[in-house]
């Protein structure tokens, strides 16, 4: 029987649970709210962190630590690889270099690398028969000359079975045979000479002319619209081998036997998929639908040319068309002198176009705060042959750059916005693999490509760098300059910056920087999408050489040994070049403000204004009543809210993320708004009016080009009424723009307050 003792005892115990019970209840709610304390104030701190991140400007001790990490050594590494065997767009070694730099970006830490595969059209010699240039008689067909079939070998590293033999890409197949007629550079202006000034028929004439000054393709394209049915095209030793110069092996001058191959496509894009990315859903135009060449075309050595040129006759040529083959006298022609009389030209193609497959690398480091905007870096890949300076000095660059950002990335560091990096494939065919790209994502990066970088063919010379842009990216370059180490510091000489200063062409006492033309994969960014771009190389003494392009170029004899002897034995240039790719692309990813300056792209436009108010062409638009008062308005317009855009920067509040991206989006916006959804007359895929290449010449920039294009040569026009309404037009069209742009820049709700007419 139960006790009271016991009783009280069980009382006891249990009141000492319910205690022990209410202390445990009491100190789990003591945690839990520490814990929603803790957690709150955790969740503050992280918050600030990312509020933090998000208004923090770049870091300089990143740039140094990125400066330092360049290797030398690697990037000679890289190019020893890249050089070892030819790699042509479309081959097996093209394909093989894509599938290396894609696994390398992957081991060097990029976020993502893929090979972004495009079948599009090329263009190959045939293994059966041999392109050639032949001199045979009329009357027997026996031949007294032929060209040719490949470069002379000069040492080892060229001994290779893959070199292509020299050809000009998408030549049209054929035999033809004429009268020949010497045409110097074959620019439209050499062609009214001859047929102008010199009243020559070349109307089934073959044509030879030299490289250099404009686009092959535009040589081409000229010798067929004045008449000829075929073309032959060679390097003039005044061009590419000075006398007293050394030649390959022992110089970096071209020999007699050296032949630069390229494309005669005018358009930057495959052929047969205009506008459309060249997928495996694309539609494809028949090849008779396209712009291809229509005339044979074939390159050859100045050993060559010489064999045609020291058989013609006809007036020697003006001085300024005289070149330097020894024991040569130019002369026009058209035709043989004696005793050749009785002979003729012929050139002999035998290319033909077919589908391939070639491959973009494409790496991504995304950004920490602003994932969704892109900085993009780029270079082809593809070469003629060995390609060691074009393009294999950059690719072998970017290889390192991606090295350096990547073990960044490993340590901890991670860009604000997004760096993209990328190498392209069959640019030498016409800047296939990035306008390809390009059209397959512009619908993403028209709202979100912050700038491209490209470095084609850094190491054209050793002299200084020179730097072409659009005018907002300017100053960037000068900074980036000014805190690199020049490769060959002398005296004053400290920096690149300071060799630009000693040595490149002053504009406005400042290193000039060159506006943009065609000339590489920049082309898409800037004349479609509208994407502000800059492109950088090393080039030669231009008071001592006047070459087009470096003597070597698409040659056999573009080898590693020419780079490795005789260009940069301790890859301290391209060390260099590294550096600038690294600390431009760094600012640009890095900045918590973009650092364009819009207020020097409103003084470049007002400066070509100007230029262009002073000519020829633009006094015969007053003589017929064509007034340039509103296209002199909307410049200085534009201008003047550039001017007051760029010095509102100063004045934002730096506190405010949205702040930040309004004005960071503005300054994104401001080659977008050059682009004209309608493109140029007769050009619809380039669309920048402010800055494209000229309708006569791919390389060369032409400001307003639609404009310039209209004015082209109007007092000989065969329908000179629609040109002049074609110039009007294009007068509307670059005002509207300018308008447009100050518009971007400025304030919308005052631009709606427009009412006048």
């Amino acid at each position: 029987m139960e006790t009271a003792k016991d009783v009280n005892r069980a009382r006891k115990v249990a009141s000492n649970w319910r205690l022990i019970l209410a202390i445990l209840i009491l100190i789990v709610v003591v945690l839990f709210v520490v814990g929603i304390v803790i957690g709150y104030f955790v969740g503050l701190s992280k918050e600030d962190d990312v509020i933090k991140a998000t208004l923090s400007d770049a870091d300089e001790s990143v740039s140094r630590k990125l400066m330092e990490a360049v290797n030398a050594e690697n990037i000679r590494k890289n190019l020893e690889y890249l050089t070892s065997k030819p790699h042509l767009a479309g081959t097996p070694a093209d394909k093989e270099q894509a599938d290396y730099i894609v696994k390398l970006w992957l081991e060097q830490g990029l976020d993502h690398a893929q090979a972004v595969p495009y079948n599009v059209l090329l263009s190959y010699p045939s293994k059966e028969q041999g392109n050639k240039v032949e001199i045979l008689n009329k009357y027997t067909s026996e031949t007294v000359f032929t060209s040719k079939a490949q470069e002379d070998i000069l040492d080892d590293s060229q001994n290779d079975p893959d070199v292509v033999p020299p050809f000009n890409a998408y030549s049209a197949a054929g035999e033809v045979d004429g009268e020949v007629v010497y045409a110097n550079y074959a620019r439209v202006e050499d062609f009214f000479h001859l047929q102008r000034d010199l009243n020559i028929d070349l109307n089934g004439t073959v044509i030879i002319a030299r490289y250099g000054m404009i686009f092959r393709g535009d040589k081409v394209a000229n010798a067929k619209d004045f008449g000829a049915v075929g073309i032959i095209l060679y390097s003039d030793p005044e061009d590419v081998a000075p006398a007293g110069e050394e030649t390959y092996p022992n110089g970096i001058f071209l020999p007699e036997t050296g032949v630069q191959r390229g494309s005669t496509f005018k358009h930057a894009m495959d052929p047969l998929t205009p506008g459309y990315p060249a997928t495996g859903y694309a539609y494809r135009m028949e090849e008779s639908e396209t712009e291809l060449p229509t005339i044979p075309v074939h390159p050859i050595g100045y050993s060559d040319a010489k064999e045609i040129l020291r058989r013609m006759k006809g007036n020697e040529v003006q001085k300024e068309w005289k070149g330097e083959i020894p024991g040569v006298t130019y002369r026009y022609g058209p035709g043989l002198a004696a005793p050749d009389d009785d002979k003729t030209v012929k050139v002999s193609v035998y290319s033909s176009n077919t589908m391939v497959t070639t491959y973009n690398t494409i790496g991504m480091i995304r950004g920490s705060v602003e994932p969704d905007r892109y900085v993009l870096l780029g270079n082809h890949r593809d070469a003629w042959i060995f390609g060691a300076i074009d393009p294999s000095s950059g690719t072998a660059s970017i290889m390192e750059v991606t090295r350096v950002f990547g073990q960044m990335v490993k340590d901890g560091w991670r860009p604000r916005r997004t760096l993209v990096f990328c190498t392209w494939g069959a640019e030498e065919y016409g800047l296939i693999g990035s306008n390809e790209w390009v059209e397959e994502n512009m619908k993403s990066f028209i709202p979100r490509g912050v700038a491209y970088i490209n470095v084609d063919a850094p190491l054209q010379g050793i002299h200084y760098l020179k730097s072409s842009a659009t005018p907002n990216l300017k100053r960037l370059i000068y900074n980036a300059a000014r805190k690199i180490p020049d490769p060959s510091p002398s005296g004053s000489r400290k920096t690149i910056y300071d060799t630009m200063v000693s040595r490149a062409p002053m504009e406005d006492d400042v290193p000039k920087v060159y506006d943009l033309g065609s000339a590489s994969d920049y082309a898409s960014f800037l004349h479609r999408m509208g994407m502000s771009a800059i492109d950088m190389s090393y080039r030669w003494d231009t008071d001592k050489y006047n070459f087009s392009i470096y003597p070597i170029y698409h040659s056999v004899y573009e080898t590693f040994h020419l780079v490795e002897t005789f260009y940069d034995p301790q890859f301290k240039y391209l060390q260099g070049m590294a550096r600038m790719w690294i600390e431009v692309a760094w600012q640009l990813a890095d900045s918590l403000i973009l650092p364009f300056n819009c207020e020097d792209y409103g003084i470049r436009v007002k400066k070509m204004f100007d230029g262009f108010s002073g000519t020829d062409s633009a006094q015969k638009m007053r003589d017929r009543g064509l007034s340039l008062d509103n296209f002199e308005d909307a410049v200085n317009t534009f201008k003047t809210t550039t001017a007051e855009f760029q010095t509102s920067l100063g004045e934002i509040n730096r506190k405010s993320p949205m702040e930040i991206r309004r004005v960071n989006d503005q300054l994104m916006s401001l080659d977008r708004a050059f682009v004209d959804p309608l493109g140029l007359p007769g050009r619809k895929f380039i669309r920048h009016v402010i800055f494209a290449p000229s309708s006569k010449d791919v390389y060369a920039t032409a400001g307003f080009p639609g404009l310039i294009d209209a004015l082209f040569d109007i007092d000989n026009s065969p329908n000179p009424t629609k040109q002049w309404r074609e110039v009007e037009r294009e007068l509307a069209v670059i005002t509207y723009h300018l308008y447009s742009a100050a518009n971007t820049m400025g304030d919308l709700v005052t631009s709606l307050t427009r009412s006048e007419l």
